[in-house]
C-alpha cells in the first residue's frame, strides 16, 4: 500500500497537509466541549451563578461543535479529492502499463483479471483513501490529545477501566483481520473468476446456443457466483460483530465509570464531592472519545485488508517488466536521402524462437531475404510456426536466437514507433472497433497525416468491401458496433485489409487474412492488392495454394523448421511438404496450368 501512495502528486500533497491541519483544529474544537460541560457543570451547582454565565459556556460549546462541522466538512471535500485524483492517475498508470505489454506479459494476466485490477481493486484503494485521510488521521490524534487531558484527573478504577475496554477492542479487531485478511484476498480471485465466466457466456453466446449450452453455462456461473457470495458473507458476517460489540464496550464504559464514580463520590469528603463529580463527567466525556476513536480505526480495519490486498494486484501490475522495449535509434534526415538505405527489406538471419514458458523450440534456425516490391508467402500445417514467425518482424515477441532485420537494422533498434509506422499489419482475427466504417479504416497514427476521405474510399474499393459498404445505411459513416458483431466474418477481414492499406506502409503483413472470403473475391482482392502495392514488401500467411501460388518467393514451414524455399513451380517439384500440401486441395491439372 505504501508503494502506491508514493505515487501521490504535489497537489494531492498539499491536500493532505491542508486536512491534517483541520483534523488537527477539528479535534481540537472536539476536546474543548467537555472542558465546557464542565464549567457549566460548576456553574450549576455554585449558589449563586449567574444564568449569562451558563449561556455564556454553552455558547462557546455550540461554537467549538459548529466549527467541529465545518472542518469535518472541509476535510470530507479535500479527501474526495485526494482519493478521485488518485484513483484516476491510477487507472491511467495502468492502462498505460498493459498498453506497453508485449504478448508474454498480457498471457501471464487474463483479460478478466486486467479489467478487475483496473476498476474494482482501484475502488477499493480509493475507498480506503477518502475514509483514511477523515478516520485515520482523526483517530490517533483524538485518542492521544484525550488520555493527555484526563492523565492529571484520572482516579485508578476510571483509567484502569479505559485500559481493560482498550485492550478488548484491539484483542477484537486483531482476531477479526486475522480470520478475515486471507479470505479478502479469495475474494478477488473469485471476482475475476466471476467475470471471466460472465465475459465468456457473452462473446460466446452463438456458441451456447447453438450447442443448447445454456444450463451447462448457468451452472457454471452459479457456481462461481455462489463462491464469491459464501466467501464474502463470511467476511460481513465476522465484520457484522464490530459495531455490536463497539457500541457495548462504550456503554459498558461510560456506565463502569459512574458507577465506580459514585463509590468514590459517596467515600469523599463534602467539599470534595463536586469537584470528584464534575471531573467525572470530564473523564467520561474523554474516555468515550478515546473508546470512539479506536471504534474509527476499526473502520479501517474492515476496509483495509481487501485494499491492501487490492494494491498488491495493482503493484503487480505496474512492477511487471516489460520484455519488448523500445529501441534507441532514431531515423535521420541523411539514411531518408541516402539511395543506398535500404528500404521496404525484410530478412531473418538463423532465427530461433521458443515461448518463455516452453522448453522446445517453436521456429529453427530460419533464414531468408524478401526485397522491395517482392511478395513473400508462409504456408505449412497447422502448428507449424507460421503466425509466430509472421510476429517476430512487429516485435510482438523477440527472436530468441539469430536477428529480424528490417531495412537491413535489426527490429530490436527501432523505437517501436518507427517500426510500426513501417508496417500495415492485418491479424487471423480482424478486429473492429465500435466506430464508423472511415474512422475503422483511419484506425491508428501513421506518422503522417490522416488518411484523406478519398484515400479511405480507395482502400476500401481495393479490399473489395465498396459494395458492401455502399449498401449501408449511411454509407461510410455507418456505425460498426464493438468486435464488428453487426457486419459478417468476410466483411470484417476486407474492412480490416481496407485500414492496412489505407496506412500506406512500406511491408504488408498478412496473417492468414484472406481465410473468411471466398475464391472470387480472394482472387480479385490479391490482384487488385498486387496492382496498387507493386512497389511495396508483402508477407503473406495463407492456408491456401491458390492464395499464394503467384508469391515471388514462398517458405515452407514444417514443425517449426524451414523445408522449402522458392516458387511455386520449383517447391512442387523439389518439397514434399509443399506438394502434399498442394495436391490436397487443387489437382494436378490445376496446379500445372495455374
Amino acid at each position: 500500500m505504501l508503494k502506491l501512495l508514493k505515487r501521490l502528486g504535489k497537489k494531492e500533497v498539499i491536500y493532505v497537509c491542508i486536512c491534517i491541519i483541520f483534523v488537527v483544529a477539528q479535534v481540537w474544537l472536539e476536546l474543548s466541549i467537555p472542558d465546557y460541560m464542565s464549567e457549566i457543570t460548576k456553574l450549576v451547582q455554585t449558589e449563586g451563578s449567574k444564568m449569562s454565565e451558563i449561556l455564556e459556556q454553552g455558547a462557546y460549546m455550540l461554537a467549538c461543535a459548529l466549527g467541529s462541522l465545518i472542518s469535518s466538512v472541509i476535510v470530507g471535500y479535500f479527501a474526495a479529492n485526494i482519493a478521485a485524483a488518485f484513483s484516476r492517475d491510477l487507472r491511467k498508470d495502468v492502462f498505460r502499463k498493459v498498453e506497453d505489454f508485449g504478448m508474454e506479459e498480457v498471457k501471464s494476466f487474463s483479460t478478466s483479471s486486467l479489467i478487475t485490477r483496473t476498476t474494482n481493486d482501484i475502488m477499493q484503494v480509493q475507498m480506503l483513501i477518502a475514509i483514511g485521510l477523515q478516520v485515520l488521521l482523526r483517530a490517533p490524534i483524538m485518542a492521544i490529545w484525550a488520555i493527555s487531558k484526563i492523565a492529571g484527573k484520572a482516579y485508578w478504577q476510571w483509567s484502569t477501566i479505559t485500559v481493560v475496554a482498550v485492550g478488548v477492542l484491539l484483542t477484537m479487531i486483531g482476531v477479526l483481520v486475522t480470520l478475515v485478511l486471507p479470505r479478502f484476498k479469495k475474494v478477488q480471485r473469485l471476482t475475476d473468476n466471476l467475470n471471466k465466466v460472465t465475459r465468456e457466456n457473452l462473446t460466446g453466446i452463438r456458441v451456447i446456443r447453438a450447442y443448447n449450452a445454456e444450463q451447462y453455462q448457468k451452472e457454471k456461473f452459479e457456481k462461481a457466483n455462489e463462491e464469491l457470495k459464501d466467501t464474502q458473507l463470511f467476511n460481513q458476517r465476522i465484520l457484522a460483530i464490530m459495531n455490536p460489540v463497539m457500541t457495548s464496550i462504550m456503554s459498558g464504559v461510560t456506565l463502569a465509570i459512574y458507577f465506580s464514580g459514585a463509590y468514590i463520590i459517596d467515600s469523599a469528603q463534602i467539599l470534595d464531592k463536586l469537584t470528584i463529580f464534575s471531573d467525572m463527567v470530564v473523564f467520561s466525556s474523554y474516555t468515550i472519545q478515546v473508546v470512539m476513536s479506536f471504534m474509527m480505526l476499526s473502520m479501517i480495519f474492515i476496509i483495509y485488508p481487501r485494499a491492501s490486498v487490492s494494491a498488491q494486484r495493482i503493484l503487480e501490475v505496474l512492477m511487471t517488466k516489460v520484455q519488448i522495449k523500445d529501441g534507441k535509434r532514431e531515423k535521420s534526415n541523411k539514411e531518408e536521402n541516402n539511395s543506398k538505405t535500404e528500404k521496404g527489406t525484410v530478412e531473418f538471419k538463423n532465427v530461433s524462437f521458443k515461448y518463455p514458458d516452453a522448453e522446445e523450440y517453436m521456429l529453427e534456425n530460419i533464414s531468408f531475404k524478401v526485397n522491395q516490391g517482392e511478395t513473400i508467402a508462409f504456408i505449412g500445417s497447422t502448428g507449424s510456426g507460421k503466425s509466430t514467425l509472421i510476429n517476430l518482424v512487429p516485435r510482438f515477441y523477440d527472436a530468441t536466437e539469430g536477428e529480424v532485420l528490417v531495412d537491413g537494422i535489426n527490429v530490436k533498434e527501432y523505437r517501436l514507433e518507427e517500426l510500426n509506422n513501417k508496417l500495415g499489419y492485418v491479424p487471423q482475427k480482424a478486429v473492429m472497433f465500435s466506430n464508423t466504417v472511415a474512422e475503422n479504416v483511419a484506425y491508428g497514427d501513421n506518422g503522417r497525416e490522416k488518411p484523406s476521405e478519398e484515400k479511405i474510399k480507395q482502400a476500401i474499393e481495393i479490399a473489395q468491401g465498396k459494395e458492401f459498404v455502399e449498401k449501408m445505411e449511411r454509407k461510410y459513416n455507418s456505425h460498426i458496433a464493438q468486435g464488428g458483431t453487426n457486419i459478417s466474418g468476410g466483411q470484417k477481414q476486407r474492412l480490416a485489409i481496407a485500414r492496412a492499406i489505407a496506412r500506406e506502409p512500406e511491408i504488408y503483413i498478412f496473417d492468414d487474412s484472406f481465410s473468411a472470403l471466398d475464391y472470387k473475391t480472394d482472387y480479385v482482392l490479391r490482384k487488385e492488392l498486387k496492382q496498387y502495392t507493386k512497389n511495396v514488401t508483402n508477407m503473406i500467411v495463407a492456408q491456401r495454394i491458390g492464395t499464394i501460388k503467384d508469391a515471388d518467393k514462398i517458405v515452407v514451414l514444417d514443425e517449426g523448421k524451414m523445408v522449402g524455399y522458392g516458387t511455386h513451380k520449383e517447391l512442387l517439384k523439389n518439397c514434399e511438404v509443399y506438394k502434399e500440401i498442394a495436391y490436397s486441395q487443387l489437382s494436378k491439372e490445376e496446379l500445372e496450368n495455374g
